[in-house]
């Protein structure tokens, strides 16, 4: 049970962020594991690091939940969580951003979420920007400074067709070059895809193989506004799934007014997880792909929340 100086934070807190994040950098390692209590634990067997967000019935994240609170399983087993700490290490992130022709009077908003994205940043954080169309473009290479990424949207146009698949998989790529442990992407687009070489299968592949966290954005105009071709009725669901596999979420937003606030709260949700991390009970090296699951204990008086996390990792093989 919680203490009611913690009741007080978990009820308080339901507050400070929103739309709970939930990159779940999946990790097998043998080594020393560094959490930001300042302990250090010497882990002698693989260990499976599971970040994860909570966020309220508003969709608010929670912050100040306890180890007890959590219960993870790997393939339907219930594992033991023996490490739990929250997380702020810095972050590589990239930014994937539509300028097809359908974002038109969209991009004003876009550029500006991208804005309020950037001001939750961390000094040590590393940015890229890869903007797309018929085709994506790596715009700005890993860099310190997020200006240059707001100095080359200020030039963006929309025109063209929607490469997104292609889009996500250049910037997935790109971001295996950083040394950062913990890497996103922030994908923001208004609709599915229709000028991609690679398939929905093959991204879906990549993204659950890394340990990059994806969450979206998506900008869609109201059914019926306008003539809708099948990919971009498609859009929603794409770029949520996308998501989902990684542990991110897409959130559709109809009113361009709200982009901005939207990715302002992602920014700063960034930078408040829980990992926790658990030793596999039959630590099988088969290469095979586990599901994980992880449910919330509910405490009596405290509204029922929801945790976000990747649906799986893939075992080491021998």
């Amino acid at each position: 049970m919680l203490g009611r100086s913690a009741r007080i934070r978990v009820t308080g807190l339901f507050l400070c962020m929103s739309s709970a994040w939930a990159q779940v950098s999946l990790e097998i390692r043998a080594r020393t594991l560094s959490v930001k209590t300042g302990a250090t634990v010497r882990i002698d067997s693989n260990l499976v690091l599971v970040p994860v967000t909570v966020s309220d019935p508003s969709n608010r994240p929670v912050v100040g939940l306890e180890k007890q609170q959590f219960r993870v399983f790997d393939d339907k087993v219930e594992q033991t969580v023996t490490h739990f700490a929250m997380d702020d290490e810095p972050l590589a992130i990239g930014l994937v951003f539509d300028t097809s022709g359908s974002m038109g009077n969209k991009l004003k908003r876009s550029r500006q979420a991208a804005a309020e994205f950037f001001r939750a940043a961390n000094p040590d954080d590393e940015f890229l920007l890869v903007t797309f169309n018929d085709r994506p473009r790596l715009d700005v290479p890993l860099t310190r400074d997020p200006e240059e990424i707001q100095n080359r949207l200020a030039f963006t146009s929309s025109n063209g067709s929607t490469a997104m698949i292609d889009a996500i998989y250049m910037a997935v790529s790109e971001l295996k070059k950083s040394a950062k442990s913990r890497k996103a992407l922030l994908v923001i687009s208004d609709g599915g895809d229709n000028a991609s070489r690679y398939t929905e299968a093959e991204i879906k592949s990549l993204v659950r193989e890394s340990d990059v966290l994806i969450y979206g954005i998506g900008v869609y105009e109201p059914y019926g506004s306008r003539g809708r071709t099948v990919e971009e009725l498609a859009g929603p669901t794409l770029l949520s799934e996308i998501a989902e596999q990684t542990g991110g979420r897409e959130f559709a937003v109809d009113n361009p007014r709200e982009i901005p606030d939207v990715a302002a709260k992602i920014g700063v949700e960034l930078r408040n997880r829980y990992v926790l991390g658990f030793a596999p009970t039959d630590p099988q090296r088969d290469g095979r792909y586990h599901r994980l699951r992880v449910q919330l204990v509910r405490e009596r008086g405290l509204p029922k929340l929801q945790a976000h996390w990747r649906l799986g990792y893939y075992a080491p093989a021998e």
